[in-house]
């Protein structure tokens, strides 16, 4: 069972795959609870599991939390479905075409080191307070990742494959839609996996300025208001929201290319 654990690319037991993912979660709440219960730190700064616990329990409980987390999923979902009906064909034009690729790589690399946290202000001038505003922050943050990501992919395509489909008489557009877009299809579904994941981290950015209701919201009301416990709670259920949209694109990832199956995936 143990044999393979430290060798390198070498396959391991499922069961201790999966422990070694508990385990580090039991790890960071035993961290927590000595620094905590041990009165090692103010829970003012870190309140006690217990009491994120209970926080958690009565923000259920009393439904103030269904409203705030509908909001911001809706608004995650609507960014980055944006950024993805424009960046899989663009990135996948760009890792077919030269020409797109000299258009497009340029511009878009030099704009995806912007913060998009930095934009509010112009998004705001432009779009206004309202919801386009934050989704336009979502897609910003993701977008241009996303379309590089893709383009990359696209570029991995075998070139035997594109020749072999010459040869047999494919036209241009056949080419594109029966050989690079299949081949390219496992790796940008694991990009949009990845991408998602990126979507949510800008969640409480899009929320900074002009939302009345959201996670992100919730949580900079409970920082001026002092409750380290609810921002502690928001945080928790915006990973747990992104944990399961990934195993959900995982799930979809299995499904549909189970002949190339990732090591622990």
């Amino acid at each position: 069972m143990w044999k393979n654990v430290f060798t390198p690319k070498k396959e391991i037991a499922k069961p201790l795959y999966s422990g070694a993912g508990i385990a580090t979660f039991l790890l960071l709440l035993v961290v927590w609870s000595v620094l905590t219960y041990g009165g090692f730190v103010n829970e003012l700064f870190l309140p006690a599991p217990d009491k994120v616990v209970a926080t958690a329990i009565s923000m259920f409980q009393s439904g103030e939390i269904y409203g705030d987390i509908g909001i911001s999923f809706s608004r995650v979902l609507s960014g980055f479905v944006l950024a993805a009906l424009i960046g899989v064909p663009l990135g996948m034009l760009m890792g077919t075409l030269r020409i797109m690729e000299g258009a497009f790589e340029p511009i878009i690399g030099f704009i995806r080191y912007m913060p998009a946290s930095a934009f509010i202000p112009l998004f705001i001038l432009w779009i206004g307070l309202g919801e386009g505003e934050k989704m336009a922050v979502i897609f910003f943050g993701t977008f241009f990742q996303l379309t590089l990501m893709v383009m990359d992919v696209t570029k991995n395509v075998q070139n035997e494959l594109i020749e072999v489909s010459y040869t047999l008489g494919a036209k241009k557009f056949q080419l594109f839609r029966r050989v690079i877009l299949p081949a390219s299809l496992p790796g940008i579904v694991d990009t949009l996996r990845i991408t998602f994941g990126w979507a949510w981290t800008y969640l409480v950015v899009a929320e900074l300025v002009g939302a009345s209701e959201g996670l992100g919201y919730m949580i900079m009301q409970a920082s001026r208001f002092l409750n380290p416990d609810k921002i502690i709670v928001g945080i928790l259920i915006i990973g747990l929201l992104g944990l399961i949209t990934d195993i959900l694109f995982k799930a979809i990832y299995r499904a549909s290319f189970s002949w190339m199956r990732k090591e622990g995936s």
